[in-house]
């Protein structure tokens, strides 16, 4: 990790707190119930993973940790101030790497600066996450001629050029094959460990929430409450096979209502 980079990542990471958070669609005449009373507190550089039935209210609990929506009753706030919009010290990352076709990783990766007017002042910063995703031989290059790793690796890139302090992920390994996403899941471990941002991620992945996760919290069916929380002590770098790994997977599968035989 260069200096800079270093230097940039001191801001660190963001305490996140959700405070009896409700929510609720309104579609024409009907109510959609998403989230029922939840409150979790994310202590600042903490890796937490939400596991949950498809549709439960994950994705939503990102949304509205970033700001992009208010819930229908409850607070969520970052350093015990309330969120009332987006910010770029919070970054969510989507399943999709969703880049510009026009545009070259480099340009990818640029417009969150140059949306906040900062492209001169920091453009340093591009070079230095390009590298640190291991991209920085393919700057020039458009997204049609990356792998979904590497468009996925960009998409990261361009999260952490903004040197968020909270990082949201929703599922963004989950279009990837099975040795591409073993090789994302590391390189985020390694990201999260250089940066120090605080991460919430969203999975469906037992296995990968065990091996990334500090705490893994398990959500009900819509509308979705918190049914269980479990603390993974295991040091980092995790084994698939470690003992101890098994047993919590299990327990979560349980948990999840799955068989321990998947």
């Amino acid at each position: 990790m260069s200096v800079a980079f270093a230097e940039a990542s001191v801001a660190g990471s963001i305490a996140l707190d959700f405070e009896g958070v409700s929510h609720r669609y309104d579609l024409d005449d009907k109510t959609l119930e998403v989230l029922d009373n939840v409150s979790l507190a994310i202590e600042p550089g903490e890796f937490v993973a939400l596991l949950g039935p498809s549709g439960c209210g994950k994705s939503t609990l990102l949304r509205l940790a970033a700001g992009l929506e208010a819930p229908t009753a409850g607070s969520v706030s970052e350093d015990g101030q309330p969120i009332l919009g987006p910010n770029p010290d919070r970054i969510l990352v989507f399943q999709d790497a969703t880049l510009f076709p026009w545009r070259t990783v480099r340009a990818n990766v640029a417009i969150g600066l140059e949306a906040r007017g900062l492209i001169c002042e920091r453009e340093y910063r591009i070079d230095e996450v390009l590298k640190l995703v291991k991209l920085d031989g393919f700057a020039d290059f458009y997204p049609h001629q990356l792998s979904g790793g590497m468009a996925q690796r960009a998409a990261l890139a361009r999260a952490l050029v903004n040197d968020p302090k909270l990082l949201l992920l929703d599922e963004p390994f989950g279009k990837l094959d099975s040795l591409t996403r073993l090789r994302m899941q590391k390189e985020l471990l390694d990201l999260w460990k250089s940066a120090g941002f605080t991460a919430l991620l969203v999975t469906h992945d037992v296995e990968e929430a065990l091996l990334l996760a500090d705490r893994v919290i398990v959500l009900s069916d819509r509308p979705a409450s918190i049914v269980a929380e479990l603390r993974v002590d295991q040091p980092h770098p995790r084994r698939r096979d470690d003992a101890k790994l098994i047993a919590l997977r299990a327990s979560l599968l349980e948990t999840l209502g799955i068989s321990h035989d998947v």
